[in-house]
């Protein structure tokens, strides 16, 4: 289940004066699917074409919707574009069951060439970030720059394990409100108004009544010590190929990155540094976005 237009217009009005973000206007973005590699893949398009792009990618568990405050603010700035990834959100579930690292990135390959993006910005949040990170190790070429949010080689598994067990919670619930509550008992730093709505970009209804989270849960909650591993590697290898300006993103309170993580990734990239934001834990971008544009207006100027 998605917002209708207005509900989804008094969302955006409601986040923006929450957060102290003006926006200039109240446009809801295009939604477009695209078939790539197989399978269906849904995006979000916010305009405004001509301008330089800037296309995020989401962390597992969420959804383009995460991004939807941001990209209201920028959308006079930037073309702003935001990606279902395979298994999230409306786009199509992988039949093998397949997420790894290396079926991301080329989903994200083959989304960048149908779109044919250039010289753009690329950012990603904790899963999206993984998947940024490993593609621009072997594309760095075609970005303006690049934005980890909460997100590195290096991890620390206690805040993962806790992400793991909220998000591989596969019993349908009766209600929104208990989707809520365990989401706030999770995150309490967000609010109850503003969640409600938001979750009804991840929930959809089953037929008997009861709610279900969109993204593909078979998979969640199996941690693999060997698979965490091979994509350490596989990110540090890319760190040390990137050559664009990246930023590299921390939640203040977030246990699973830390200060000291952001300051090794920001050291070894070439043209890396990191900033701390207050406030907020690993989801950022939905704890505390107005820092996080500030930081991220900063970069943009930067790259331009």
């Amino acid at each position: 289940m998605s917002l209708s237009a207005d509900e989804f217009r008094v969302h955006l009005d409601l986040s923006a004066a929450t957060a102290g973000i003006v926006l200039p206007e109240i446009v809801l973005p295009d939604e477009h699917d695209v078939v790539l590699r197989r399978m269906r893949f849904h995006y979000l398009d916010w305009g405004t074409e001509g301008l330089p792009p800037i296309l995020f990618l989401h962390g597992g568990g969420l959804n383009a919707h995460t991004w939807d405050l941001l990209c209201a603010a920028l959308r006079r700035e930037r073309h702003c574009l935001a990606l279902d990834q395979r298994g999230h959100g409306e786009s199509e579930w992988s039949p093998q069951m397949d997420y790894s690292t290396e079926s991301h990135v080329g989903d994200l390959d083959a989304f960048v060439q149908a779109l044919g993006l250039e010289r753009f910005v690329l950012a990603g949040m904790s899963l999206g970030g993984v998947n940024a990170l490993a593609w621009a190790g072997t594309h760095g070429q075609r970005l303006a720059g690049l934005v980890l949010v909460d997100v590195g080689p290096e991890i620390r598994f206690d805040g993962v394990r806790k992400i793991a067990a909220f998000t591989s919670q596969a019993t349908p619930l009766d209600s929104v409100e208990e989707f809520i509550d365990r989401a706030i008992a999770f995150n309490p730093r967000r609010n109850r108004e503003l969640l409600r709505r938001s979750l009804l970009h991840n929930l959809r209804p089953m037929p008997d009544g009861r709610w279900m989270w969109k993204y593909d849960q078979r998979h969640r909650g199996k941690i693999d010590p060997g698979a965490y591993e091979r994509r350490r590697q596989l990110l540090w290898s890319a760190v040390d190929t990137v050559e664009c300006p990246t930023l590299v993103v921390r939640g203040a309170e977030s246990d699973v990155f830390h200060d000291e993580d952001a300051e090794r990734l920001a050291q070894r990239l070439k043209r890396g540094r990191w900033v701390r934001i207050e406030g907020a834990g690993h989801t950022v971008q939905g704890d505390n976005p107005a820092d996080l544009l500030v930081a991220l207006r900063e970069f943009l100027k930067e790259t331009a």
